[in-house]
């Protein structure tokens, strides 16, 4: 087998032409790694994905013309072989849960050094989930946090799914609006409605509006 064809192979995802130009040239100036394109947004990254078919994709989170959440759950929906790899300046909550939800393998801050860089895209290369300290420890405290009935924030996905219901969508059409099972859409009521302190969509909607959440 040639180093080439032992390479890992990625694809470059971010707005930023100089940061784009950064890791191509950190990628290719190292052994084991192999560029094989780059996307400056989602789209064009799901795009370039089902062309290229790379090992490993590091994706940006927020980009005009198609984010970076959006892309990970159309990877993953149509399949995608490649393991996406976040890597962003951007670490809060709102952040981190959606594109650990939507499927990324792993997390990293674009702070991180060169050696643990590679030491990531090749754990993802292997199925392995990779997440930079401040990630893994706001993970573990959403995890842990006590969840009492409407005293608790929905997650991102909680108020994608109330904001459809609101529109008086069904939950068959919310599950193919979202990419989700009807069994998954049931799970996210259950969830939101526990949190919210109602038994019902129409009370769950009314108490959304009534604290800010929706509207």
């Amino acid at each position: 087998m040639t180093d080439a064809a032992a390479a890992i192979t990625l694809l470059i995802v971010d707005d930023h032409p100089v940061v784009r130009d950064g890791l191509r040239g950190m990628f290719e100036s190292a052994p084991g790694f192999r560029v094989l394109g780059e996307a400056s947004n989602g789209v064009e990254a799901v795009s370039l994905a089902a062309a290229l078919d790379p090992d490993v994709i590091l994706m940006d989170l927020r980009m005009p013309g198609g984010g970076g959440v959006d892309a990970i759950r159309d990877l993953t929906r149509t399949g995608a072989r490649a393991r996406v790899l976040v890597l962003t300046t951007y670490d809060t909550d709102s952040d981190t849960l959606p594109a650990i939800e939507a499927g990324a393998t792993g997390y990293l801050l674009k702070d991180a050094p060169r050696d643990e860089l590679f030491a990531a895209v090749r754990a993802a290369a292997e199925g392995r989930t990779v997440l930079s300290p401040a990630v893994a420890s706001r993970l573990v405290s959403a995890v842990r946090a006590p969840r009492a009935p409407g005293n608790d924030t929905l997650s991102a996905r909680e108020r994608e799914v109330l904001a459809l219901v609101a529109k008086g969508t069904s939950n068959r059409e919310v599950a193919r609006e979202l990419f989700i099972s009807e069994a998954t859409v049931k799970t996210h009521l259950t969830h939101l409605y526990a949190k919210l302190g109602v038994k019902d969509r129409a009370a769950a909607v009314a108490t959304a509006y009534e604290r800010g959440i929706l509207g």
